[in-house]
């Protein structure tokens, strides 16, 4: 057990955390791009804050949390997604007294407890960003636009926006007792879950996973048939917009997205075999939900890194290689391994890629070596090399070889 990693989780390396990184800074890059800043927050939260943030009655904090007691008696559960600290941060650190809004973006470890399965892990990390303070469509339609462009930058095909409203809480009344009355002529065919969610929070029994509840909600009302009219305007609006400005899209009624917080917009980006990529939406109740005192307008996305790499090696996307090793410096003798490395680390303050020997190898293995990690070009650097103030630089994949001097080896590279 000491040597095996808790089930659901990944150790990265190699090709898995080259891919991960071009992910991340592609994301980064993005987000640079569209003034939105990074933010860390803690990877554990106080529970209440995703009880009510998320909401009790969401499989996340029913069946997927890590929740424990530190030892001051505390209830503390690790992030199981990014919004609820996000927020929380917002309002603990008064970023609202600024000027609005305020656009923000994480890469973010987050845990559920749920079985692992392609592109999902108990431990998995997600980029998201989270634009607060602004009630127009157009915050929607920046996100999409971002996510838009990422997908198209990684490399992914055929990813299409699908989009719906579920309205806010007002409209969200009348809706729910529509759907209520729907469940209840099918309660006995209800997963025992689903016929508790429907007292508490009917919409949530459209989430079920459970395939027989899954087949009853096929025909159940939608949310966009009980849409008030400053939901439906706001809803005519987002997609003005998005046929304005050329995004294609679909309107999927069957999206309500997992967690309680959403309002109004909800968007998926689903690939072709219908699975989904990217999730996001509109909040504009959350902050009050963790702050009664404050009421201000948010919406987010978050994308789960873990799936984006699934896909990307399901398609068979090339990602961006790692740099190559320009240089091998072979070493032959103690004498010259001070300046073997000194020519090694000015190669390296001039940004290119340069690799040595640190086993004490022959000649012979270390020219095996070389050839192993794909050094282009290597060099040996021996007593008679130093005494000359000259070294031979050999090509690898043509065996071309050019004597040069020991201090223009970096200006040769250069």
């Amino acid at each position: 057990m000491i040597t095996q990693r808790p089930k659901g989780t990944q150790d990265w390396y190699g090709e898995s955390m080259h891919k991960r990184t071009i992910i991340e800074g592609l994301a980064r890059k993005l987000c640079k791009t569209y003034n939105i800043k990074e933010i860390i927050t803690p990877v554990f939260e106080h529970t209440v804050l995703f009880q009510r943030g998320v909401g009790e009655t969401t499989d996340v904090v029913q069946k997927e949390m890590y929740t424990f007691e530190d030892k001051g008696n505390r209830s503390i559960t690790l992030k199981p997604e990014g919004t609820a600290g996000a927020i929380r941060a917002y309002l603990e650190n008064n970023l609202y007294a600024q000027t609005q809004p305020t656009k923000l973006f994480y890469v973010t470890p987050a845990f559920r407890y749920e079985q692992p399965q392609s592109g999902r892990l108990r431990q998995h990390h997600q980029f998201g960003v989270e634009f607060v303070g602004s009630k127009s469509p157009l915050a929607e339609v920046e996100l999409i636009t971002l996510i838009t462009t990422f997908i198209k930058e990684i490399g992914l095909k055929n990813a299409k926006l699908h989009i719906n409203s579920i309205g806010c809480s007002n409209c969200r009344k009348t809706y729910n007792e529509a759907l209520l009355q729907y469940l209840q002529k099918h309660e006995a065919n209800l997963c025992p879950t689903c016929r508790e969610r429907m007292k508490k929070n009917p919409l949530r029994v459209i989430d079920c996973k459970v395939p027989t509840c899954k087949e009853i909600v096929k025909d159940a009302p939608r949310t966009i048939e009980y849409l008030d009219e400053e939901c439906s305007e706001h809803f005519e609006e987002l997609k003005s917009l998005l046929e304005q400005l050329n995004i294609p899209f679909e309107i999927d009624t069957g999206i309500v997205r997992g967690l309680d917080y959403y309002t109004k917009t909800v968007f998926e980006f689903v690939n072709e075999e219908g699975f989904t990529l990217c999730g996001g939406g509109r909040y504009d109740n959350l902050v009050h939900e963790i702050d009664e005192k404050q009421d201000i307008p948010s919406v987010g996305f978050g994308m789960g890194i873990e799936r984006i790499i699934y896909f990307l090696e399901k398609e068979g996307t090339q990602i961006e290689p790692e740099p190559e090793i320009e240089l091998y410096v072979g070493i032959l003798g103690k004498e010259a391994k001070a300046k073997a490395y000194s020519i090694v680390n000015t190669l390296r303050s001039a940004g290119i890629v340069v690799e040595t020997d640190y086993m004490d190898r022959s000649v012979k293995a270390q020219m095996k070596f070389a050839n192993k990690i794909g050094a282009k070009n290597t060099i040996i650097l021996g007593a008679d090399e130093l005494e000359k103030g000259k070294v031979t630089i050999k090509n690898m994949e043509n065996h071309d070889e050019v004597e040069v001097d020991l201090d223009k080896i970096t200006e040769y590279f250069i």
